[in-house]
């Protein structure tokens, strides 16, 4: 049972959040000298980031240990989740020259993180997947390719969690605009969503998303994508359904 003020606090800030579905779920917290450690399953990427996010808003917590894992919407195995994302990022023309290698079963040591076109000489990923938890290491030449990646994890149905370890070398200070047009990249590179529906603004890792679309599925689909985009930390869905 849970006595801490501040784990009492955290388990609060998660029920409010109506995403996360707290109701719904089995959410393990612990507390040690500032520490929390959080465990469970969330419907999605977006609920997890939520949850994350308010954990960190907790008075009281230092650090997070994350053991939270987002439902994944089909069971596949790890060799398939590993087949399927090689085969993603070989076809994406963006990592044009990128090499891909997988380890199988075992997730690669993820490496200190650093802050359009084919990728340059000497920049390679390795990827990892071991629980439906994919890990991502190795270098890219731009934060457009490090956030491609990880969102290409994520669109992998037996994906239940990402850590992006990819180095952008040479670094390069991230920016709204950068996120920006990263999200923008993603709902074109969505078959299942009209990008030309979609107005993105950015501010302080807030995306909001702007417009209408023809279906309840689509608004959906959008702030999935936006969600899957490294440093989003939250996102607003304004979308509209347009009438039949």
């Amino acid at each position: 049972m849970e006595t801490s003020p501040i784990l009492r606090s955290a388990r609060a800030a998660l029920a409010n959040e109506p995403r996360i579905d707290l109701a719904h779920r089995a959410i393990a917290l612990a507390f040690d000298d500032g520490v929390v450690t959080v465990e469970g399953v969330v419907p999605d990427v977006g609920a997890k980031k939520l949850a994350l996010a308010s954990i960190a808003a907790t008075a009281g917590v230092h650090h997070i240990v994350d053991r939270l894992r987002a439902s994944p919407a089909r069971q596949m195995s790890d060799a398939e989740v590993l087949e399927h994302l090689r085969a993603a990022l070989e076809a994406e023309p963006v990592f044009q020259g990128c090499s891909v290698s997988a380890s199988p079963g075992m997730v690669p040591p993820t490496r200190p993180e650093r802050g359009s076109g084919g990728a340059g000489p000497g920049a390679g990923i390795e990827v990892g997947v071991r629980g439906g938890v994919v890990t991502l290491v190795g270098e890219v030449p731009s934060l457009v390719h490090k956030r491609l990646a990880g969102v290409l994890a994520w669109w992998i149905p037996g994906t239940t969690d990402v850590v992006n370890g990819l180095e952008v070398v040479p670094p390069e200070e991230d920016s709204d605009e950068d996120i920006t047009d990263a999200v923008r990249i993603v709902l074109e590179k969505d078959p299942l969503v009209d990008a030309a529906d979609v107005g993105v603004i950015v501010r302080g890792g807030v995306v909001t998303l702007i417009g209408a679309v023809p279906s309840p599925a689509q608004r959906e689909m959008a702030e999935i994508d936006a969600w899957c985009v490294f440093a989003v930390d939250r996102v607003v869905n304004r979308l509209a359904v347009r009438p039949l």
